[in-house]
């Protein structure tokens, strides 16, 4: 046993025997292949799954950035057109309105132009009858004086009709010369 031990003592302890290296590297070997056939598939597609779906988070989110931008541009371009949209309807208002105080002008004036027309016509009127009135009452109250001044009744229905057209005629014909002479 002595000699074992010193061949075991001739022995490097730091190195392994040969037999313990060999089995090391049989057993270093199938764990390996263990580890290449079964585990780093299993890692590998862990792996795959979640950069494609950090990928696929990433591609969703760029697309959700892009559909909002594109309701945006949406959004502004409805706001632009309502806005547009406004303005020609203020415009619109602003040019009936104008339209409508010209056509309310017009027909105050037409109106206006109305009462003044039948203003004159109503004073023409009461101007004649108030002549003729004036013309009958003139008419007796002449008759009665050139009666009187005469001395003989006047009447005779067509003797007083021709000496009150006498006399109203020569009152025209005074009040003419009158204006005339102005």
């Amino acid at each position: 046993m002595m000699i074992h031990l010193a061949a075991e003592e001739a022995q490097n302890p730091l190195l392994p025997a040969w037999p313990e290296i060999v089995i090391g590297l049989l057993a270093l070997g199938i764990i390996y292949l263990v580890f290449h056939k079964k585990l780093l598939p299993a890692v590998n597609k862990a792996l795959e799954e979640r950069r494609a779906a950090i990928e696929g988070g990433m591609e969703k989110a760029e697309a959700a950035q892009a559909e909002a931008r594109q309701t945006l541009e949406e959004y502004r371009e409805r706001l632009a057109e309502a806005r547009h949209e406004a303005a020609r309807l203020r415009e619109e208002a602003r040019e009936q309105g104008a339209t409508l105080i010209a056509e309310m002008r017009d027909e105050g004036r037409r109106q206006r132009e109305e009462i003044i027309a039948a203003g004159h016509a109503q004073i023409e009127a009461e101007r004649r009858q108030t002549a003729e009135t004036l013309r009958q009452d003139i008419g007796r109250l002449a008759t009665e004086l050139a009666g009187r001044l005469v001395g003989e009744s006047l009447e005779d229905h067509a003797r007083q009709s021709r000496v009150i057209d006498r006399f109203l005629e020569e009152l025209e014909g005074r009040a003419e010369a009158a204006e005339a002479a102005r």
